[in-house]
């Protein structure tokens, strides 16, 4: 049962990085495609902690948690770049 909520977890990840994907390139303003790469990297996230709970290594969850903090810092530092602050 727990295979099965993974893989479709799975699916649905993959398919709302499409999505993500698909504004991150078709984004009309800059804001749009801020947003959309930071969709982008928490979904990165959730692909690497899928696989934490696939590969049942729990090292992966700190590669995670780096990944999302330096996600962070750098869409606050794109934001502020954006609305003129840098």
């Amino acid at each position: 049962m727990v295979e099965i909520l993974i893989t479709l977890a799975a699916i649905l990840a993959g398919i709302a990085f499409l999505f993500s994907l698909w504004r991150f390139i078709k984004g009309p303003t800059a804001a749009d495609r801020v947003i959309a790469f930071d969709v982008l990297t928490i979904i990165s996230i959730t692909f690497i902690v899928l696989a934490a709970l696939v590969e049942g290594r729990g090292i992966y969850l700190d590669v995670a948690l780096v990944y999302a903090l330096l996600s962070f810092l750098g869409v606050i530092a794109v934001a502020r770049y954006l609305e003129g602050r840098l």
